[in-house]
C-alpha cells in the first residue's frame, strides 16, 4: 500500500493588494504567499525560454504558463515568444485551466497532475464529467485588451479563472518544507511535451517537493498507458524527428529533474 504523508496546508494570496477571498479568514490558507517564494515575470520567462531551447520532445513550438495560489487565483502569465502571436492564442486560457486543476485535485499528502486524471474521465470512466464540474470563468479569460496577455498586467492574474483540462501539462506546486501553495500550467505543444515542461520549469523554481502520487516513482508525472485505460494513465503524443522522444523523457523525468527539496 502506498504511504501518504500530511504536511500542512498552506496557501497564499496572488498579489499583496489581492483579497484572499474566503481563505481570509481560514488559518490553513495564509502563512507563505506564491509570489514571494517565485522569481520576477521576467525571471520566470527567462526560465521557460531556457528549458525551451533542451530537447522535450513534441514539435518544438512556443507556450504559455500561468502559475495560480492555493485559492485559485492567478498569479503569473508568461510567454516563450518574442511576440504574443508566436504560441497559440488558445493555449493562454488552457495553460490557466491546467494550473487550476492541479491546485484543485491536489492534496497536501498526494499529488494528482492534469495527466493523472485523464484516463477517469473518459466515457465510463469513474470520473466522467468531471471536466465540466469547474468552468472556465470566460469574465475573467477574456477580459482586458490582448495586447495585456502574458504581461505583468495580464487581465487574468489576481482573479480566479476556474476550469478543468486532463491534457498533460498541469501540476501542483509544493514548497521545500512540502506546503502545497498552488498550481502550474503549461500549455502550447502536444499534452506529453507540455507535461515535460510544466516538470521542468517547477523543479527549477525548487516547487516541486511533492509527498506522493500515483505514478511507479510516487511522484505525479506522466503515466503511460499500456494496453486498456482504466487508472491514471494519458496516451502518448507524437514527435518531430530530432526533438527527442518524449516517453523515454517522460519516463527519466523523475531521475534527470527529481521532486525533492532542493537547496
Amino acid at each position: 500500500m502506498r504511504a501518504f504523508y500530511a504536511f500542512p496546508l498552506v496557501a497564499a494570496c496572488a498579489v499583496a493588494a489581492s483579497s484572499c477571498g474566503d481563505g481570509a479568514t481560514d488559518p490553513s490558507l495564509q502563512a507563505v504567499t506564491l509570489a514571494s517564494v517565485l522569481p520576477g515575470h521576467a525571471a520566470l520567462r527567462s526560465k521557460l525560454r531556457q528549458i525551451l531551447e533542451e530537447k522535450n520532445g513534441g514539435l518544438g513550438f512556443e507556450m504559455w504558463a500561468t502559475i495560480l495560489d492555493r485559492n485559485g487565483l492567478v498569479v503569473d502569465v508568461v510567454f516563450s515568444g518574442v511576440n504574443r502571436g508566436d504560441q497559440w492564442p488558445g493555449s493562454r486560457v488552457i495553460s490557466a485551466q491546467k494550473a487550476n486543476t492541479a491546485n484543485a485535485f491536489s492534496l497536501a499528502g498526494f499529488a494528482l497532475s492534469t495527466a493523472n486524471l485523464y484516463a477517469a474521465v473518459q466515457p465510463g470512466g469513474s470520473l466522467f464529467g468531471l471536466q465540466e464540474s469547474n468552468p472556465v470563468n470566460p469574465v475573467v479569460a477574456y477580459a482586458g485588451p490582448a495586447s495585456a496577455y502574458g504581461s505583468t498586467s495580464d487581465p487574468m492574474i489576481g482573479r480566479r479563472i476556474g476550469g478543468i483540462n486532463v491534457f498533460g501539462g498541469g501540476l501542483a506546486l509544493y514548497t521545500t518544507t512540502g506546503n502545497l501553495i498552488g498550481g502550474i500550467g503549461l500549455s502550447g505543444d502536444t499534452a506529453c511535451t507540455d507535461h515535460i515542461i510544466a516538470w521542468k520549469l517547477r523543479h527549477s523554481l525548487n516547487l516541486d517537493n511533492v509527498p506522493a502520487g500515483p505514478a511507479p516513482s510516487n511522484t505525479d508525472n506522466l503515466i503511460f498507458a499500456v494496453g486498456d485505460i482504466d487508472g491514471f494513465e494519458h496516451p502518448r503524443c507524437f514527435d518531430l524527428t530530432g526533438n527527442g522522444n518524449h516517453v523515454n523523457i517522460i519516463n527519466n523525468l523523475p531521475t534527470t529533474n527529481p521532486v525533492g527539496p532542493g537547496e
